[in-house]
């Protein structure tokens, strides 16, 4: 009887003495947690896209309130949600302008193509044979691969199998630039809608072989420009946007109407 008696009490105490470092530990180790960081969790939209390079809407968060990651770089909410984070962190917001994806190609059907392609309908295996499919190295090669990538459903595929871009829907998430294969993409503000619809460093005769809407290097909308915004480097023509003011003479006189303005 005794000894069920002694077990009991060491027990106790035992559960006692493990009961009382648990509780200082628990003080002693608690993770300091942000009371900001359950608000701004709150407004965010919660599709954990990962377009803001953050793992999920939480991960924004942390690293938001951690100053690791810049309140603009959400690209889902309005510049109104963005202004109640920013209320909420106490600093102001910045407001930048946005940005659209540009296509820079306009050849998709109208490019010769070197073989028959017959495999995966994606842009990145399509590429791993011989360049792709068509017979400029530089081209679309119209797979969709784009398509699938945006999270916002902002691109789509015209009947001349190009991407469309919905300036509307799209976040400039940067998602587009990075899936294509070619490198066709750019991020430009919607300040500048004239562009360069061709990616091609050919000769202009290699070019005119294989697409009638590529870029010649014929050097003419350098001559139109007056601000020194467009010149022609290895071939192709290329804005300076910090110069260009949309005056869109580079288009009028483009030849192959290479040089477009962004619907």
């Amino acid at each position: 009887m005794m000894e069920i008696l002694i077990a009991i009490l060491v027990l106790g105490f035992l559960g006692l003495l493990f009961g009382v470092g648990l509780a200082i530990a628990s003080k002693k180790l608690a993770v300091q947690v942000n009371p900001k960081l359950e608000e701004v969790q709150h407004l965010l939209p919660g599709s954990n896209c990962g377009a803001c390079g953050n793992p999920g809407c939480f991960g924004f968060a942390e690293n938001l309130l951690a100053g690791k990651t810049a309140l603009d770089n959400c690209r889902v909410c309005g510049d109104e949600t963005k202004e109640k984070i920013a209320r909420v962190m106490g600093v102001a917001l910045e407001k930048q302008t946005k940005k659209i994806a540009t296509l820079h190609c306009n050849g998709g059907r109208q490019v010769k193509d070197k073989y028959l392609y017959n495999g995966i309908d994606d842009c990145i295996s399509a590429s791993l044979v011989l360049g792709g499919p068509k017979s400029c190295v530089f081209a679309c090669i119209g797979f969709s691969t784009c398509v699938k990538a945006c999270p916002f459903g902002a691109i789509s595929m015209s009947a001349e199998a190009l991407p469309v871009v919905d300036k509307i829907r799209c976040r400039s998430c940067n998602k587009c630039v990075l899936a294509c294969p070619k490198k066709l993409f750019s991020l430009v503000s919607v300040t500048y809608p004239v562009y360069v619809g061709c990616s091609s460093h050919d000769s202009g005769r290699e070019v005119k072989n294989v697409c009638p809407v590529g870029c010649i290097a014929c050097k003419l909308c350098e001559k139109a420009c007056k601000f020194d915004a467009i010149a022609v480097l290895d071939n192709l023509a290329v804005i300076d946007y910090h110069k260009c003011t949309s005056c869109q003479e580079c288009v009028k006189v483009c030849p192959a109407k290479t040089i477009g303005i962004r619907g």
